[in-house]
């Protein structure tokens, strides 16, 4: 029997016999590895445990601690959850069965819709299944004796899946009597290995994300190798249920969402509207400052300005329908950088005027499918707090810096103390999909590592990521339970100069094109606004807080007082409001509460003698009594420090 050569992490080399499995290796080198064993990496493959070698290869074996491993375990809970299905509801036919971030999902078609008593009954035969010690195997079967089963097994999607993607020979995987799926797998061992994990929900899925196939129903569960992971991802759940800025949205009577007027067009309300002009007025306060001049475009333009733009092309799909007027055809905006090239090439440009940094609060209309919107995070019209940069290569490094000094400031304003950087690069031309020259794509790379290098940033490089015409930086935030948002967005752009053949004299007396940055700190008003009342719970900050302090006379006879307090605090800048309802006051407190009221000012009859307030917060509770003096002094600095409570 000839032998294989088998190269393990730490460079040592193993001669074992051809056919040799990765878990044998593993329980080589230590039984207890072999215990800890999920899956193996065979060169850059991922391989069952139990899967023969077939030749010479790098072998490493995965564990709990490889996000890997992870991967695969999921994959395999959706499979158990496909099993469990199948054991009870045997008419199902089977669609697909992905892990996901935190989880997994899988896609089932049959008559009766799943109730949440039937996810308690599947889950349970999971677990069933699960002490049964089932194990995933293996079995490599030609395309034509596959096709030819699985119409046997009237399994109609398995045969359009095998049809598109099987090749000539093809793998699958039996877990127990009754389930058989195709798969490229790989897999866990068996049912053991899988100790954690959890059905959430059920929800309407078209085949292969396509509207116009068959609704399926789709089952989502989550998995984790132990229980304490478990129950902290359900206990983040929970919390995320509390934070849903939709149901927070209409408690604090933020925002609506108007049935009459479509879906994904956002009304704020009056307290909401308080919070918008605090972002958006801080937001052109820091364009002023930092030399950015304020824009204002049309929402709607000539179809023939997204010709030249290319986006009548490239981004039709999600463009709405053109309005045919007397004129020309005409288009609402999905995007403000157009209107932004168009003021830059309306003049003549030095060297000496560049850089130009125009900033625009714009508003834009993009075209989402129903079902896919999204309370304030993903919508039909949202505002862009949106820049565009045009600069000479030698200026192109400090405007990075400066672009990520900027998205920096804007998140720790806001409370947001850690985020993540992600720099997305291109394949250096090789497959044809990016446009222009790679001295151009080398240059702009090269000043966005050098950015993140110069400010400290860990950033991560995702190859092959990058837009079509330039690379680009994404900040992400972590909010208050550990979620990770995507926010800013710093974008190359080779493209639309060259479209509208953008110039400016450089030194030498010739034209030059610039070069051209986008950049998007909130991302869009109506999306941060959501992460906000996330983050917060809806307890804001006092300065972003659209009540900062509310009035609570005890009885009716302190109200002249009480009006009295309130216009003295309104003179101050402070909002306040009076609850002159002649209801008692430890109900007035608790509706206080109920509306995250940062301060309520308690007034009885002592308090209005001496004239002074007892201070209640929303968090420290009771503060005692202070004079209003005092406490206008102690209000405004926490308003103008931007203080993050």
């Amino acid at each position: 029997m000839s032998n294989l050569q088998v190269t393990l992490p730490d460079g040592s080399v193993q001669q074992v016999p051809l056919g040799t499995s990765p878990l044998d290796i593993a329980r080589n080198i230590s039984p207890r590895l072999a215990d800890a064993a999920i899956v193996a990496k065979v060169d850059d493959a991922l391989y069952d445990l139990k899967r023969p070698l077939e030749a010479d290869a790098k072998v490493q074996i995965l564990t709990t601690k490889d996000p890997d491993a992870l991967y695969v375990y999921r994959h395999s809970t959706a499979h158990l959850c496909a099993a469990a299905v199948l054991e009870l509801f045997p008419e199902t036919k089977l669609g697909i069965g992905p892990p996901i971030d935190n989880g997994f999902y899988y896609d089932f078609d049959r008559p009766s819709a799943f109730t949440p008593e039937d996810l308690e009954k599947i889950e349970k035969k999971m677990w069933e299944l699960q002490a049964q010690n089932l194990t995933f195997d293996r079995q490599l079967i030609p395309k034509a004796e596959g096709l030819a089963k699985y119409r046997q097994m009237n399994e109609p999607m398995k045969v359009e899946l095998i049809e598109e993607r099987a090749g000539e020979i093809f793998s699958e995987y039996t877990l127990g009597p009754h389930f058989i799926d195709f798969c490229r797998g790989p897999h866990v061992p068996d049912t053991s290995k899988l100790k954690a994990f959890k059905l959430l929900s059920i929800a309407g899925a078209y085949w292969k994300g396509d509207e116009k196939n068959k609704q399926l129903q789709r089952i989502y569960g989550t998995a984790w190798f132990t229980k304490k992971e478990l129950d902290e991802y359900l206990n983040k759940l929970e919390e995320a249920k509390k934070r849903d800025h939709r149901k927070l949205g209409q408690e604090l009577d933020l925002f609506s969402i108007q049935e009459l007027a479509g879906p994904g067009l956002i009304f704020f309300h009056p307290k909401g509207g308080i919070i918008r002009k605090q972002l958006e007025d801080w937001m052109r306060d820091a364009y002023l400052k930092r030399g950015y001049s304020l824009v204002y475009t049309p929402h709607v333009m000539r179809r023939e300005l997204w010709k030249t733009s290319g986006h009548a092309n490239f981004y039709s799909e999600n463009m709405f329908t053109p309005m045919e007027l007397d004129d020309a055809e005409y288009q609402l905006k999905p995007m403000n950088c157009p209107g932004h090239v168009l003021i830059y090439a309306d003049k003549q440009h030095s060297y000496r005027d560049l850089p130009v940094r125009l900033g625009e609060l714009g508003t834009v209309y993009r075209y989402e499918r129903s079902g896919t919107m999204h309370g304030l995070l993903r919508v039909r019209g949202f505002t862009q707090d949106d820049a565009h940069i045009f600069c000479t290569p030698e200026q192109i490094e400090d405007e990075i810096v400066s672009c990520l000094d900027f998205a920096a400031d804007t998140l720790k304003t806001f409370g947001f103390t850690e985020y993540k950087a992600e720099i997305s690069t291109w394949d250096g031309g090789v497959s044809g999909k990016y446009e222009g020259e790679k001295a151009d794509w080398d240059l702009a790379e090269g000043a966005l590592v050098k950015a993140c290098k110069k400010l400290g940033i860990q950033a991560t490089v995702i190859p092959d990521e990058a837009a079509f015409y330039g690379p680009k930086i994404d900040v992400k935030l972590v909010d208050a339970i550990g979620r990770l948002w995507q926010l800013s967005t710093v974008q190359f752009d080779s493209l639309l100069p060259r479209r509208f053949e953008l110039e400016y004299i450089a030194e030498d007396g010739k034209k030059h094109r610039p070069l051209m940055v986008h950049r998007a700190l909130f991302g869009s008003v109506e999306r941060f606004f959501g992460i906000l009342i996330e983050h917060y719970a809806g307890a804001f900050p006092v300065w972003l807080a659209p009540v900062q302090a509310t009035v609570l006379p005890i009885t009716d006879k302190q109200l002249p007082y009480a009006n009295e307090v309130a216009e003295k605090l309104k003179a101050a800048g402070v909002r306040v409001t009076v609850d002159d309802r002649s209801e008692k006051v430890n109900l007035k407190i608790r509706d206080a509460q109920m509306q995250k009221v940062p301060y309520m000012l308690v007034i009885g009859g002592r308090e209005a003698e001496a004239g002074q307030v007892a201070v209640r917060h929303r968090k420290k509770a009771d503060l005692g009594p202070t004079s209003v003096e005092e406490f206008i002094k102690t209000i405004t600095a926490e308003i103008a420090d931007k203080t993050s409570d």
